[in-house]
């Protein structure tokens, strides 16, 4: 996706600025951490539901 700026006429295809850089890595790996945090967080309520649920039945 190539993105143009108004004062300059030359196509820039990713963050050029170290620091901008550094900004897109880090967004990109807190994604990768928050899906298996959702995951993690997934499992631990099931198995509390299971747990209460099975509880009640005894």
């Amino acid at each position: 996706m190539e993105q143009r700026h108004a004062h300059s006429p030359v196509a820039v295809s990713g963050p050029s600025h170290p620091f901008r850089r550094a900004l897109a890595d880090a967004r990109k790996a807190s994604k990768d951490a928050s899906s298996e945090e959702d995951l993690k967080l997934f499992v631990l309520s099931f198995t509390a539901f299971f747990v209460c649920f099975y509880t009640l039945l005894l």
